[in-house]
């Protein structure tokens, strides 16, 4: 890895002072989690390594251990842009059910992997898709619905 290589959170390797939220994840995605990002080693590697070094370093929670302010599959999140100060919500959901119509964004995108795992009032950068680095922060998590 070189220096200017975007760590996970996107930030460049030169900056390991800089420290990354604590992430959780319910353990029953995992197994899905890990084949999605190894699927992407294919077609988009930056995604799928940053997808695999985030479960990596996240603490594995039982589903009905998960607080309902952690993002994960099936939540809506508010997030603030801090370089532009603007809100965004969003549906973090498996690729299948993307649909940015409706906000409803694949966990295997940039700004998915930056949020899976994450916490209200956590922030964290990420390289979107025009190579550009951004820094967010969570300020709202609504747990998934169930049926």
């Amino acid at each position: 890895m070189t220096l200017s290589a975007p760590l996970p959170n996107g930030l460049p390797s030169g900056r390991s002072s800089a420290r990354l939220p604590k992430i959780h994840l319910d353990k029953s995605h995992v197994g899905r989690l890990e084949a999605l990002a190894s699927a992407m080693m294919r077609r988009a590697p930056e995604i799928g390594e940053r997808l695999m070094d985030e479960i990596a370093r996240a603490k594995l929670v039982a589903p009905e251990k998960l607080r309902a302010d952690i993002v994960t599959i099936g939540s809506e999140v508010t997030y603030r842009d801090l370089g532009t100060d603007r809100l965004v919500t969003v549906v973090v959901v498996y690729p299948e059910d993307a649909d940015i119509d409706r906000q409803r964004i694949s966990v295997v995108t940039p700004i998915g992997v930056a949020l899976v795992g994450l916490s209200v009032g956590a922030k964290i950068s990420w390289i979107a898709r025009d190579a550009e680095t951004r820094q967010l922060e969570v300020v709202s998590v609504a747990p998934p619905v169930t049926d």
